[in-house]
């Protein structure tokens, strides 16, 4: 009896697990169709299939004949078509244990490819880094031609029309069209006071509408260091220079090249004499610690300026476009920091106490003209306790007419409570004031006045000069900078007097866009092999605090940077000197102040997405090429909606135009375009 009903009870167990197993197997085969099988986990191992083990009671897998099927949830859950793609996460199980490695696969040749990848992921080696040489466009059109193409930064298509940019003629191959202006200029009221030689820019739609041509025969810049002595002829042709200084040293022809022996008018010995001079009358100007910034006012070919680069001085070499009229263009043929501009009746276009070293040897400057005028523009312009080094004829000849001028400078001088600290055959050296103690004790009346407690001395855009002593910040801004190279990432106490629209600290974006621009200009030497560009010329027309320029001489790219401040942002000069670098304030609805092929390098971020509500792009886009050289490069990191605009006009121009993603990725606001600038030539 009991054991029926053992019986019966082991017949109901074995019953039970055999549907169990029916059921099981039945809803794998169901819910597995058409995808993937179910995988069964099993603790023995079928012997016919894989080896024996080699450690008894090991746990083995045995897997479906269907498990390499992917599994795609996406296409269940979203019912679309796209097609399978194996998960990132999916878990396959470890393969059964072999008692001898699996043979080694076939030997493969090595994949060697470079690219880019666009947005798809697919691997494009249509790119460009940037030519090492000068590539020639041959008979380009006179701007009646099209061309179709496809704009967009983001992969897309667009189909347009560009129509390009004819050549101007060859007569305006040196043009500046601010200080070319032929028109304006004759109608000027008067001109005793230097203002032809001022900015008077073309009326709106006047402006350039052409490709500025080349000489004839130009050829790729010879690169610096080398060209501090020497460039090409057929670059600027201009003998007169050469011909009217050659016996004072500035500059001479041999063969096919200009030479610079380094001399000038009051140091045909050399410039380099000539610096160990002042040096040595002055120890405590300290070249390249205490003196990083200077201004080379009436500069001839900037040999001042060339060669204080080697002490770590950086000097803004200065001159009008007068009678010498191509000096300029010289000094940036060699690879020196200058810029066209009179010091005449307007402001010049620099931040109060930019300069800890303002120079003129026989600059040809009448300094106590108008009540001393333009030396309170100098003194403006100079750092608290900086140095004015006067090298003329009235310091050391004693004739009567030069005499009587020496005793003007030495009262105007004294009324600007300047210290004469050094005199020394035909130099003399003056000391500017630490703050406004000595000003303020002067009698009433005493002349020239204090300018106005309302005056802003950084305000310079078209600003009239004016005859009054400017203040010095009572906080000492501006005097208590640190030595170079510290204070190239020091934050300076005239950071607080910036106005900006911002949640953070001012310090707090000065570290912010220092770092931004450290890691970008690193990642694009690396990526894109700037150092192999032979950069010398160097522009960041939208400079901030000048976080690019800093990057440069970071990543040990040997260069110089004009940091330009558009007049629709904020100030930011004052910084961007007291770093120890060069700026200047500019409207980029209006020509720049330089000959046409003068940079190597063009930068500009966000420029366009803010001037595009100001001007026409097409008008800032022209201006680049004037400036730019053939074979140079242009940088614009901008918004994704004028990329499209961007590209269309610099191929009009003849660029060789590239649009790539930032580090963001592909669908990042903003893009990077690059723009070769070929060597143009007409048709024959």
């Amino acid at each position: 009896m009991k054991g029926d009903v053992f019986k019966s009870t082991t017949l109901l167990k074995i019953l039970g697990f055999v549907l169990l197993s029916i059921a099981f197997f039945y809803f794998g085969k169901h819910y597995s169709d058409g995808s993937q099988q179910l995988v069964f986990f099993n603790s023995r191992q079928d012997s016919s299939t894989t080896p024996k083990p080699t450690t008894p009671n090991s746990q083995f897998v045995a897997i479906s004949t269907n498990s390499n099927k992917s599994f795609d949830l996406s296409s269940l859950i979203n019912d679309t078509n796209v097609a399978e793609k194996p998960l990132k996460n999916t878990i396959h199980p470890p393969p059964p244990l072999l008692t001898s490695p699996p043979p080694p696969p076939p030997p493969k040749e090595p994949v060697e490819k470079m690219g880019l990848l666009d947005e798809n992921g697919v691997m494009k080696d249509d790119f460009r880094v940037g030519g090492d040489g000068l590539e020639v466009v041959e008979n380009w059109g006179v701007g009646n031609e099209t061309e179709e193409g496809g704009g967009g930064g983001g992969g897309g298509v667009k189909g347009f029309r560009v129509k390009k940019y004819g050549l101007c003629s060859d007569s305006m191959r040196e043009y500046i069209p601010c200080l070319d202006n032929v028109e304006a200029i004759s109608k000027l009221k008067s001109v005793e006071r230097g203002e032809k030689f001022e900015r008077h820019c073309p009326e709106k739609g006047k402006g350039l509408n052409c490709l500025v041509p080349p000489p004839k025969g130009y050829q790729t810049p010879i690169p610096w260091p080398k060209s501090r002595d020497e460039v090409w002829f057929s670059n600027v042709p201009h003998a007169r220079l050469a011909e009217d200084k050659g016996g004072q040293n500035w500059i001479s022809i041999d063969k096919d090249k200009f030479k610079f022996p380094g001399g000038g008018t009051q140091f045909i010995h050399g410039a380099n004499q000539y610096l160990d001079q002042i040096e040595k009358m002055l120890p405590e100007i300290a070249f390249g610690r205490h003196v990083r910034v200077a201004l080379d006012i009436g500069c001839g070919v900037a040999s001042f300026g060339a060669y204080l680069l080697s002490r770590n001085v950086l000097t803004l070499s200065v001159a009008p476009k007068d009678v010498h009229e191509n000096q300029i263009q010289f000094a940036l043929e060699r690879g020196v920091p200058a810029m066209v501009a009179a010091i005449a009746t307007h402001r010049l276009l620099y931040p109060s106490q930019a300069f800890e070293l303002i120079h003129c040897s026989r600059c040809r400057v009448n300094w106590t003209r108008d009540d001393g005028i333009l030396l309170l523009e100098v003194n403006r312009l100079l750092r608290a306790g900086g140095y004015f080094v006067w090298a003329a004829q009235p310091v050391y000849k004693h004739e009567a007419v030069l005499e009587e001028q020496w005793e003007e400078m030495v009262n105007l001088t004294t009324h600007l409570c300047w210290n004469l600290v050094k005199k020394e055959g035909y130099i003399a050296i003056w000391q500017k004031p630490l703050n406004n103690s000595c000003y303020l004790s002067r009698e009433e009346g005493a002349q020239p006045p204090l300018c106005d407690l309302h005056d802003d001395p950084d305000d310079v855009w078209y600003v009239d000069l004016k005859a009054c002593i400017t203040r010095l910040p009572e906080e000492g801004y501006g005097a208590n900078i640190t030595t170079w190279p510290s204070r190239l990432q020091y934050p300076p106490d005239r950071l607080q007097s910036i106005q900006v629209d911002s949640f953070m600290s001012r310090k707090e974006l000065f570290s912010a866009e220092s770092k931004f621009w450290n890691e970008i200009i690193g990642s694009y030497v690396r990526a894109w092999h700037w150092k192999k560009l032979k950069l010398r010329n160097v522009m960041d027309m939208r400079a901030g605090f000048g976080g690019f320029a800093a990057a440069l001489i970071e990543n040990q790219l040997d260069c110089w940077v004009l940091n330009v401040v558009p007049v629709s942002g904020h100030n930011t000069l004052p910084v961007i000197f007291d770093r120890g670098l060069l700026g200047v304030m500019h409207d980029w609805c209006e020509p720049f102040d330089t000959y046409p092929r003068t940079y190597d390098l063009l930068h500009a971020n966000g420029l366009f997405s803010i001037e595009q509500k100001r001007c026409n792009m097409s008008t800032i886009m022209l201006e680049m090429d004037r400036i730019l050289r053939p074979g140079g490069h242009a940088y614009i990191r901008d918004s994704v909606a004028v990329m499209d605009e961007l590209q269309d006009i610099g191929k009009a121009m003849g660029w060789h135009v590239t649009v790539r993603d930032t580090s963001e990725g592909p669908h990042a606001s903003y893009k990077i375009l690059v723009g070769d600038k070929h060597l143009l030539r007409g048709k024959r």
